[in-house]
């Protein structure tokens, strides 16, 4: 899974540096992002999103089996869509070199952040979260972060990359710490929610940090 991510984030690098409009490359980043990987990550974004939104426990876990969308779920798609339309309106301005890297970082980080989840998380329920939760094998977080550090170099000498991965990780651990207090533990949706969220978080910490420097 975070070896996968170097090449596709390589791949979503790819409106960030086309010859287009800036406006056109925020439009078309989100979308070619679905386009590439499709919305099941997005879903269970959404998912959480009306999950979030509800105040009683039992309701929340029958919230995340329905298939209908509410308006908490609407509005956490809404803002992942937009900021990774914005965050990629940014990159423009970036340097070439610097906003693959920090593209690609933004990647890693949150498949490094699923993968951590999965490796920490006790599921709720049977499901995809079942399938990939390894709550007794804690320690594949190092093989996770091996594997993701090296991301770091992708825009040396700057901290971009190092900024991108940082906020990753700390999406992935405000995910994960808001579903096993709300939830009880982890499920697919749950896992989708941190892809997306920690995406989202690493995007706009590579331009906030670039910004900074």
């Amino acid at each position: 899974m975070v070896i996968a991510a170097y090449p596709l984030g390589g791949l979503f690098a790819i409106p960030v540096i086309a010859p287009i409009p800036t406006v056109t490359t925020a439009v078309v980043l989100p979308a070619w992002i679905i386009l590439v990987t499709g919305i099941t990550h997005l879903d269970g974004l959404a998912d959480c999103g009306d999950a979030a939104v509800v105040h009683d426990d039992r309701d929340r876990k029958a919230i995340l089996k329905d298939s209908a969308i509410g308006v908490g779920g609407v509005t956490a798609v809404g803002i992942a869509l937009l900021g990774v339309a914005t965050a990629g309106y940014a990159l423009v301005a970036v340097p070439v070199g610097v906003a693959i890297g920090a593209v690609i970082a933004a990647e890693v980080g949150a498949k490094a952040g699923m993968a951590a989840v999965a490796c920490v998380g006790e599921a709720t329920h049977d499901g995809l979260g079942a399938a990939l939760a390894r709550p007794t094998a804690p320690l594949r977080i190092g093989l996770v972060g091996i594997l993701a550090l090296p991301a770091i170099a992708l825009t040396w000498p700057t901290p971009v990359a190092a900024g991108t991965l940082g906020a990753t990780v700390l999406a992935s651990g405000s995910v994960y710490g808001w579903a096993r207090r709300s939830l009880g533990g982890i499920s697919g949706d749950v896992l989708g929610a941190t892809n997306e969220l920690a995406r989202l978080a690493g995007l706009h910490a590579g331009v906030l940090v670039w910004t900074l420097l």
